[in-house]
């Protein structure tokens, strides 16, 4: 199996969204059903897992101890992911994308058109 690097979201995907401006409500956040089970086969699967967030650093205590509390597995926490809008990744090493639709399920492969550059 290859080992993958995962960068999961936190507000809307492993618990309920919630903004910056209200970081009382973080601490008591809920979380999505199945957000745990699934990260956690990622992490024992021997991935990588690294949650990406619009959270800032001044969040990192609570963020950290709501994750660890859920028992959320985690090698590390990114914060500071540009809030909002589409975000177009662009790096130099192959890059896959999947979009949280409210459900985790096993992720399978598709075919979609896709933005690349020009040869």
């Amino acid at each position: 199996m290859e080992k993958k690097n995962y960068l999961i979201d936190i507000d809307g995907v492993v618990c309920c969204d919630i903004s910056n401006e209200e970081p009382e409500r973080m601490i008591d956040a809920e979380e999505m059903p199945g957000a745990k089970q699934w990260v956690n086969a990622l992490y024992d699967a021997g991935h990588y897992v690294c949650f990406f967030t619009a959270r800032l650093t001044r969040h990192k205590q609570v963020t950290e101890r709501w994750l660890k509390s859920h028992g959320f597995k985690f090698h590390k926490v990114l914060y500071g992911k540009p809030r909002g809008g589409h975000y177009h990744y662009v790096d130099n090493a192959h890059v896959q994308a999947t979009t949280f639709k409210g459900r985790f399920s096993p992720l399978k492969k598709k075919t979609l058109t896709i933005e690349v550059f020009e040869d």
